[in-house]
């Protein structure tokens, strides 16, 4: 059995230490006896969806993500929206996560379009929203998994869903989307987009979990459920952040 992860951008959207979800991922593959490749995708690169069992956009300043704007729109995004109707599982962390949607507003005015895949948009203000975010997924407690989610937050974006997403999570702690609707991140279809780095993963070994389960699954029908994992350390960091919030 084997992953083949998708990293779009990585010399551009490389902030935060946002590739630390890669290392999760490729780590809790091989706890499990699970081959993981981890394949670059960046400027001048068409995307075929059969090539990849799950893709990872990151996050970058604005100036990276007007670089990649006429690649991520004209040359991938046709195949992209394609695969991810066919419920392609997407990570997009932060400005990845804004540019998966319908456009972004700019401090100045200024209006840049994105994919359009994730029915949200995002206005730039000057203040920053920065801190540790404590949240509620309610699409992973359905699941029966772990339904909390901690990372750490810091965006100017303020971003606000329409009918065609659900919220990733409902915060407890933080601001989230936009600071005033309790919101989280995004999620449609196997598309989760989220404002959480520090990394975002490492501490959230549920939502990791989520993401190999449903990338194997569109080649291994018959998997339902993965090997579980102890778990320890990342329960451990988990703690130390809530309870600094107690």
């Amino acid at each position: 059995m084997k992953l083949r992860i998708g990293h779009l951008y990585p010399d551009l959207l490389n902030l935060y230490g946002d590739r630390g979800n890669l290392i999760a991922l490729r780590q809790r593959c091989l706890w499990r006896g699970i081959e993981c490749e981890i394949l670059p995708l960046s400027l001048g690169q068409p995307f075929t969806a059969a090539d990849y069992d799950l893709l990872f956009l990151g996050g970058g300043q604005d100036h990276e993500q007007n670089l990649l704007l006429s690649d991520l729109i004209d040359l991938k995004g046709p195949a992209l929206r394609e695969a991810i109707e066919a419920d392609l599982p997407v990570l997009c962390v932060c400005g990845g996560y804004q540019l998966m949607g319908r456009y972004y507003q700019e401090a100045d005015g200024r209006r840049i379009e994105g994919l359009g895949v994730l029915d949200l948009y995002t206005e730039a203000v000057h203040e920053r929203m920065i801190g540790d975010v404590i949240a509620e997924a309610p699409f992973l407690a359905e699941q029966g998994r772990d339904s909390l989610l901690i990372g750490f937050e810091n965006h100017s974006g303020r971003t606000w869903l329409g009918p065609g997403v659900r919220p990733l999570a409902h915060v407890r702690t933080g601001h989230g989307n936009n600071g005033r609707d309790k919101t989280e991140g995004a999620v449609y279809k196997q598309v989760y987009g989220t404002y959480l780095h520090g990394s975002f993963l490492p501490k959230n070994p549920e939502m990791a979990d989520q993401l190999i389960l449903k990338a194997l699954q569109s080649r291994h029908h018959e998997l339902d459920v993965l090997t579980p994992l102890p778990n320890e350390l990342e329960n451990r960091a988990r703690q130390s952040i809530l309870a600094s919030h107690n």
